[in-house]
């Protein structure tokens, strides 16, 4: 690990996160607010610029959350706070900060997911908004071009956090087998990050997955979607 590297957390809540000469520092933010988002950069900028004054700049974009069931349970401002997280402070943050990623140069990893590929029916806003997440960032990368910044978008599909549990299924609604952990999605987009490419989805099941339902007919792809959320996840949904 570099001793250089200063890593900054904007979140609601600290994260519970302890290693040996990582010093990380948190901000907090609800980035489903705007006024918090305003609140913070200018905090976050001047914190980086006597910390670290020098060097490329890594702003993962990372925060979001979903709902699964008939929308719009579980209840519209749910699914509209889903929304401001994972679309508009996602963009929010990038435009602030994007002035300093063009100045010391750098890189923008948005997280998106497997959902994007295809329109998901039970989990309708969330799959929408990653699909804005994955063609935003696509676009993105094109127009920062020869400014020293490049954009990755990453698509894991289930992967072992909190995200289940947040977004309203019972514990244990998908199985060990189907999923990824954590560390495996890092260590695939750091090595896509590293090779300079624009988009990732981390782990060949996935891969296969989203190459398929990519080039089906997006009412054909909605179906089938439809039919395995329903199958494999709607009956999970806590009540």
């Amino acid at each position: 690990m570099n001793p250089g590297l200063w890593f900054c957390n904007l979140s609601r809540h600290a994260p519970d996160i302890i290693i040996p000469g990582i010093r990380l520092n948190h901000f907090a933010c609800d980035l489903s607010r705007p006024a918090e988002v305003e609140r913070v950069v200018p905090v976050l900028l001047a914190a980086l610029a006597q910390a670290a004054p020098a060097g490329r700049v890594l702003l993962i974009n990372n925060s979001g959350f979903g709902a699964y069931g008939h929308f719009p349970a579980p209840g519209l401002e749910h699914q509209l706070e889903m929304l401001d997280v994972n679309i508009r402070g996602l963009v929010h943050l990038t435009g602030r900060l994007l002035p300093v990623l063009r100045a010391r140069g750098g890189a923008i990893l948005n997280v998106a997911s497997t959902a994007a590929f295809q329109p998901t029916a039970y989990l309708a806003a969330y799959g929408a908004s990653k699909a804005f997440v994955l063609h935003w960032s696509l676009a993105l990368n094109e127009e920062l071009r020869g400014t020293g910044v490049h954009t990755l978008a990453v698509c894991p599909g289930p992967t072992a956090t909190q995200f289940f549990l947040r977004a309203g299924l019972a514990p244990g609604s998908v199985a060990a087998g189907l999923s990824q952990s954590a560390e495996q999605v890092v260590w695939a987009s750091y090595r896509a990050l590293a090779a300079g490419r624009r988009q990732v989805v981390p782990g060949w099941k996935n891969q296969v997955a989203a190459f398929c339902v990519s080039r089906l007919p997006k009412p054909l792809a909605a179906r089938l979607a439809a039919w395995v959320l329903a199958r494999y996840r709607l009956q999970q949904v806590r009540r």
